[in-house]
């Protein structure tokens, strides 16, 4: 029995030497520029970034929220969020696993349901890996304060400029 846990130890010690801590990081590596990636091939900068919509993009405040949102007709006027790791207007205090559960099911930590704009469903079919990838690139970003608008109820006039969803066979007119 003793030799069988000495045999138990020297297979955990060498496993141990062969992930060495440059290649764990460079894993790390690799997974944050898989995330970063992901993330340019998912159009994040779309609607997370502000001026994208407006033809000038502010790279210092890249992924850092939205100026410009969506009127979604019945649902109201939505604002693509801060997705940097700021504490107070960002994802600081989300985990990575709380990012990957928003974007494979729809849901923030704190239960409420992602804008009905934000394509969740089709990053729900990215593996794991891949959703972990953009969690952890996300979190290397700079931190941006950032608080955008909204959301605003179906009702209410939102503060910033927003474009509108127009349904099928709705005319639009000129106020």
């Amino acid at each position: 029995m003793f030799h069988r846990i000495v045999r138990i130890v020297l297979c955990a010690v060498v496993l141990a030497a062969l992930t060495s801590p440059s290649e764990a990081a460079d894993q790390s590596g690799q997974q944050v520029k898989r995330g970063r990636y992901l993330v340019a091939l998912g159009g994040c900068t779309d609607c997370h970034t502000p001026g994208h919509f407006l033809g000038k993009p502010d790279q210092t405040r890249y992924l850092g929220g939205s100026d410009v949102g969506f009127y979604v007709p019945h649902a109201g006027t939505f604002y693509g969020p801060n997705l940097t790791p700021d504490k107070a207007t960002g994802l600081g205090n989300w985990t990575a696993a709380q990012i990957v559960a928003a974007l494979q099911t729809g849901k923030r930590p704190d239960g409420r349901l992602l804008a009905p704009i934000m394509p969740w469903r089709a990053f729900a079919t990215l593996t794991k890996a891949d959703a972990y990838a953009i969690a952890a690139f996300l979190k290397t970003l700079p931190p941006v304060s950032n608080k955008v608008a909204g959301p605003f109820g179906p009702d209410q006039a939102p503060s910033s400029f927003a474009l509108k969803v127009v349904l099928p066979g709705e005319v639009l007119t000129p106020k």
